[in-house]
């Protein structure tokens, strides 16, 4: 785990805990209508020891996936954006007693444990149950109620918020009904309550820590332009290998150019960024390029300055002095360092050796030869 926080409020304690992940631990949802992915996970697990019962554990029941579904809304309010946060979220909630609202105890346990995770969320969220038990001659609220209160009361109205406002509510209710009267003042109650919890958790921890876990995943997201994604991929998948094979990183690619690289070593997901820019980046003009020659013609040599992209440099341009035969120069497999000097409107390449060298203010081996001889 990347996070966790251990909290109690009565009789109730929810341990839970924060694992980041990336793109391809999304939880895939095969809904009716269409299938999508999910980026904030949560699950409750209520196992019969927190009541003090033996039971057989099962899968999730009703409970677990109601209680569920309304911490990981209170909670998905103050989560930053993709774009600003890539990871994949899941928090798992463990109930290890309960006697009252455990889903409003996952709801401060929750927001305790993304800050411990370093998760950039906007406020602090905490959650309370408003109680009622009204008769012929009256009703009257309770805060934070106990399971018995709940079992015999008429009303579980849960609230979860920050200090500037409300994130989930969920109203259980027995009567036949509630006035505005009642339903302001039960809000009013959670108010302050919600607040007092809030003083209280500060007191732990009251913004998210600086940095993520050294154990999680470290994340880099770069667009690419969407022509270039059969470049990175490669024949076969070749080229999106030999990166993930050097670096150890994991890549993602959507459709529209963005990529995601997730890798444990930070060093190694900046080299997996290096190699995906100067695979998928254009030829520019005026750059130099280390590249390899790939063939030689009687009017020069081919060298390959990308994965997939080559370009010509003429036998004019291998040297500043007279070249009988390009293979006097450069053989096939040697690393040379050329100019890219034009770009035709057909989009061939062309090299230049001698620019580069003069640029660089390198001295080639035929220059060297004649200095040599004149002395």
């Amino acid at each position: 785990t990347h996070g966790s926080a251990l909290f109690t409020r009565g009789e109730t304690q929810a341990m839970v805990t924060t694992t980041l992940g990336t793109t391809a631990d999304e939880q895939i949802i095969d809904d009716l209508i269409e299938e999508y992915s999910k980026k904030f996970l949560l699950h409750y697990n209520f196992p019969p020891f927190s009541v003090g019962e033996v039971r057989r554990i099962m899968g999730p029941g009703r409970r677990e996936i109601g209680h569920g579904a309304l911490a990981e809304r209170s909670l998905a309010a103050v989560l930053p954006s993709p774009e600003d946060f890539p990871y994949t979220i899941r928090l798992v909630s463990d109930i290890l007693e309960s006697n009252g609202s455990s889903s409003m105890a996952t709801v401060c346990g929750g927001s305790l444990s993304l800050m411990d995770a370093g998760v950039p969320i906007s406020a602090a969220v905490a959650g309370i149950s408003i109680g009622m038990v009204a008769e012929d001659e009256g009703k009257v609220l309770f805060v934070d109620i106990l399971g018995e209160e709940d079992r015999f009361g008429d009303m579980d109205f849960k609230v979860a918020g920050t200090r500037k406002g409300i994130t989930g509510i969920q109203l259980d209710l027995k009567a036949r009904g509630l006035d505005y009267q009642t339903i302001s003042e039960a809000l009013r109650l959670a108010g302050e309550a919600r607040l007092q919890i809030l003083d209280i958790m500060d007191k732990t921890i009251d913004k998210p820590r600086p940095n993520i876990s050294a154990h999680a995943p470290r994340l880099i997201t770069m667009k690419i332009n969407p022509e270039k994604i059969g470049k990175l991929i490669g024949p076969g998948g070749k080229s999106i290998r030999a990166i993930q094979n050097e670096t150890g990183a994991q890549i993602d690619i959507e459709d529209d150019g963005t990529v995601l690289i997730s890798c444990t070593n930070e060093e190694k997901a900046r080299r997996a960024y290096e190699l995906i820019s100067r695979l998928t980046e254009d030829v520019q003009i005026g750059r130099i390029y280390e590249g390899k020659v790939i063939s030689i013609k009687d009017f020069g040599a081919f060298i390959e300055i990308q994965e997939g992209q080559d370009g010509l440099c003429h036998i004019s341009e291998l040297d500043d002095s007279y070249v009988r035969s390009v293979s006097d120069v450069v053989k096939i497999g040697d690393k040379v360092k050329v100019k890219v000097i034009a770009i035709d409107e057909q989009g061939r390449v062309k090299l230049s050796r001698k620019a580069a060298m003069k640029e660089l203010g390198e001295t080639s081996e035929k220059q060297k030869e004649q200095e040599a001889g004149t002395t």
